[in-house]
């Protein structure tokens, strides 16, 4: 659905919203309600930058949280005592959380609503922060696990919202929603050592380097606030194509919006009833979520380990940062173009093969060039990253026939990809200790790396998910 616009309730002593933006007695849209003129396209207006803006104030949460922890690591070690083993299950808890929380996404914003799941989301974020930063010692990851739980909430819904809401912009919106996302990450690993250097180095300051993350989550709950009065519900008219399912806006034909027309001998509105299970039924579906996994267990493995790898190799903890900070900068680059240059592209093989080998050099170059040309070959790296990242959430949209499906679709790709990647810090973290250096588990990712351009292939082609010949729960938004 364009924004501002509501689709006619079912009961028709509720009124709605009609198109123009005026309320319309009658309940349905085109009703008596009148011209809305300038006033009801600048509510219009008003309610997409809402829009942008809340997207954008979620995103810039999803990472901030994560990587400000790994350049802090030989600090927190020395700080609350803890093991080679328990930092490496802290660096692979927030993607085993996504593995673990993802699929639930999908069915919660069937039963609550998307724009409710992502606010209740948020808020649960924060107070995981918050919870963790208390007591260290004891609530570190039981925080982590509540936190990266709403994050991977986040990660599901976010794209599918927007392919509802703004399906005719979806390639721009997911651009700059990766591009917030990755701003996030870029100031997290960017002032961590500072922080926890200005607030003195002791308990203190690892408590305020946990909980301050907080702060922007908070800030994301406001601006998330005014998206709190859609809902996505079921509607008999949607079944039986008397509305568009997902919202599409009248005048936006399915193609347009990146779906494909019905089949001969289809019910109206029957696209999207795939619950996330029901997508393991299909070999694309599995192709997505093993791009999805495979992209970050290279990212995860590389943000959790390569501050210190770069520390070992003689890098100071700042530089370390600023290096990890700049592997981020690079992932927001791509990660705002790939999903623009993707939804223009025929299909998205090409796009998958060139960002393949952009991380392979990066990560070779990062590991085994001099530390002197480190800063140009982790740059190069998230370059590579951004643009794997991109293409991983876009494929989650493109290979889905409609909204509900696509909600499916990333849990189901974002579940499984997950709880892939969750072993890619556990087992860099193993090789490492026991071979004391960095060439094998760099070695070992090169191999992923080679793994993953295949997969992408299969990934990238022009197709989707098969449609449900069984009519679906199409959904639309409502004033709550």
């Amino acid at each position: 659905m364009s924004c501002g616009r509501l689709s006619p309730a079912a009961d028709t002593q509720e009124a709605t919203v009609t198109s123009t933006g005026r309320a319309g007695g009658t309940g349905r849209a085109g009703g008596t309600g009148g011209t809305g003129g300038a006033g009801g396209t600048g509510r219009r207006g008003l309610g997409a930058a809402l829009l942008v803006a809340g997207i954008i104030a979620l995103a810039f949460n999803l990472r901030a949280a994560i990587t400000s922890l790994p350049p802090l690591f030989p600090e927190m070690s020395d700080t609350l005592h803890l093991s080679s083993a328990a930092l490496a299950a802290l660096a692979a808890a927030p993607a085993l959380c996504f593995g673990v929380f993802s699929p639930v996404a999908a069915p919660l914003s069937l039963r609550f609503g998307e724009e409710r799941v992502l606010g209740s989301a948020v808020v649960l974020l924060a107070a995981g922060l918050v919870l963790r930063s208390v007591a260290p010692l004891v609530l570190l990851f039981p925080g982590t696990i509540v936190a990266a739980g709403s994050i991977a909430m986040i990660n599901v819904l976010l794209p599918s919202l927007v392919k509802r809401r703004r399906p005719d912009q979806a390639g721009l919106l997911i651009g700059l929603y990766l591009m917030s996302l990755s701003a996030g990450a870029i100031v997290g690993s960017l002032v961590a050592v500072p922080v926890f250097t200005a607030a003195g180095g002791q308990n203190g300051a690892i408590r305020l380097a946990l909980g301050l993350w907080a702060l922007p989550a908070m800030v994301a709950a406001v601006a998330w606030f005014p998206q709190l009065r859609y809902r996505a519900l079921p509607d008999a008219r949607v079944r039986s194509g008397a509305e568009p399912a997902g919202g599409l806006p009248p005048g936006i034909a399915p193609s347009r919006a990146g779906l494909p027309p019905p089949r001969a001998g289809q019910p109206p509105g029957a696209a999207g009833n795939h619950g996330v299970l029901a997508m393991a039924r299909y070999a694309l579906a599995w192709q997505v979520a093993a791009f999805m996994g495979l992209q970050s267990f290279l990212y995860y493995a590389t943000l959790s380990w390569f501050p210190t790898m770069f520390r070992d190799r003689g890098a100071s903890a700042v530089h370390a940062g600023d290096l990890l900070a700049l592997m981020n900068l690079g992932n927001a680059v791509t990660a705002m173009l790939l999903p623009v240059l993707a939804h223009r592209a025929k299909d998205q093989r090409v796009l998958v093969a060139a960002s393949t080998v952009a991380t392979s050099a990066g990560l070779a170059g990062a590991a085994f060039a001099p530390l002197g040309s480190a800063a140009g070959w982790v740059l190069l790296l998230g370059l590579g990253q951004g643009a794997t990242l991109g293409l991983g959430i876009f494929l989650t949209m493109a290979r889905a026939p409609d909204p509900a499906t696509a909600a499916s679709l990333s849990g189901f790709a974002q579940g499984g990809g997950y709880l892939l990647a969750a072993t890619g810090p556990l087992l860099v973290g193993f090789l490492h200790s026991a071979t004391g250096g960095w060439a094998i588990p760099v070695g070992a990712l090169l191999g992923v790396a080679a793994v993953q351009v295949t997969i992408g292939w299969l990934a990238g082609r022009n197709l989707t998910v098969p449609q449900s010949s069984v009519p679906s729960r199409g959904l639309i938004s409502k004033p709550g």
